[in-house]
C-alpha cells in the first residue's frame, strides 16, 4: 500500500492507496505540537483502526506547507511506518512545468493539486483549493503552471470577523437559507459564503477572459469547497480527494 501525507496549515491528511483505489483516509490537526513518538502513536492507532500494519506499507510520499512539523513527522514515518518518505519539492518529477516568474515560490500543495487536476481532467484547467487560503491555479493544455491567484480562505475571513470586532460572535460556516439575513449570525454566514461564491465566479470569469481559455475546465477541492461548488455552475467538478490523488501520481512518476 502507498501512504500519502498532505500537511496543510489546518490539518494533516493521510491517505492509504491500494493500487489506484483510496482505501482509507484520516486527519489530525496540524497546530497541535507533537514529538515524533506522539506522531507515531497517533499514526499507528489510525492504521490499526483500518486493519493496516506497517509491513503492508510499500511507500510514503509527503507534501507540506508547514516546515515546523517536518522533523518530527518525517522521523515518525521512518520509525513507525518503516519507510523514508519522498518529499515533494525542487527536483521531484511532477510532469508540471512551472513558467511563473519565481517557480520556487509555488507551494508543494499547489503543485500536487495541479498534478492531480491535470492528470485526472486534462488541460487547460483551473484548480481551486478552498483551504486555509483559497487558491486558484491555471494549468495549460500541455501541463504548464501558468498563473496562480491567492485569497484569504473562508475560515481566515470568519476568524478576522469575530477576533477583530468587539461584538461579532464565533459562528458555524455554512450557507444560510437566504442572503436576506435577519440576525447577526446569518448575516455573517451570508457575507462569508455568498462573498466566496461571488469571488469565485468573478475570478473564473476573469481568468477565462485574460487567458483566452473559454473551454478551460474548473475543478475544486479542499474542505470548504463543496459549500461553494454546490452553489455555482462556474465549478464543473468538486473532487475532495484531488490532493491525495496528486500525491499518488507524483509517487508513481518518481518510483
Amino acid at each position: 500500500m502507498l501512504l500519502t501525507v498532505d500537511v496543510g496549515n489546518t490539518n494533516i491528511t493521510f491517505g492509504l492507496f491500494e493500487g489506484e483505489n483510496l482505501k482509507h483516509s484520516f486527519r489530525m490537526m496540524t497546530g497541535t505540537p507533537r514529538t515524533s513518538d506522539e506522531y507515531g502513536a497517533d499514526l499507528m492507532g489510525m492504521l490499526g483502526h483500518a486493519c493496516v500494519t506497517s509491513d503492508m506499507i510499500e511507500g510514503v510520499i509527503l507534501a507540506s506547507v508547514v516546515p515546523g512539523v517536518m522533523h518530527a513527522l518525517t522521523g515518525a514515518l521512518e520509525r513507525y511506518a518503516g519507510k523514508k518518505p519522498l518529499i515533494v519539492g525542487p527536483g521531484t518529477k511532477t510532469g508540471i512545468k512551472i513558467v511563473t516568474e519565481n517557480p520556487r515560490e509555488i507551494g508543494a500543495d499547489r503543485i500536487v493539486d495541479a498534478v492531480g487536476a491535470y492528470v485526472k481532467y486534462g488541460g487547460p484547467v483551473l484548480v481551486m483549493d478552498f483551504g486555509t487560503a483559497t487558491t486558484y491555479d491555471l494549468i495549460g493544455a500541455d501541463g504548464e503552471f501558468l498563473a496562480g491567484i491567492t485569497a484569504p480562505g473562508i475560515k481566515i475571513s470568519a476568524k478576522a470577523l469575530w477576533e477583530d470586532t468587539a461584538k461579532l460572535p464565533e459562528i458555524e460556516i455554512r450557507k444560510p437559507d437566504s442572503i436576506l439575513a435577519q440576525n447577526t449570525v446569518t448575516s455573517m454566514q451570508a457575507g462569508l459564503v455568498y462573498g466566496q461564491i461571488g469571488q469565485t465566479e468573478y475570478i473564473i470569469k476573469k481568468v477565462k477572459e485574460e487567458a483566452g481559455l473559454d473551454e478551460m475546465r474548473t475543478v475544486a477541492t479542499g474542505g470548504l469547497g463543496s459549500i461553494v461548488a454546490d452553489e455555482t455552475d462556474s465549478i464543473e467538478v468538486y473532487d475532495r480527494m484531488l490532493t491525495l490523488d496528486g500525491l499518488r501520481f507524483i509517487y508513481e512518476k518518481n518510483k
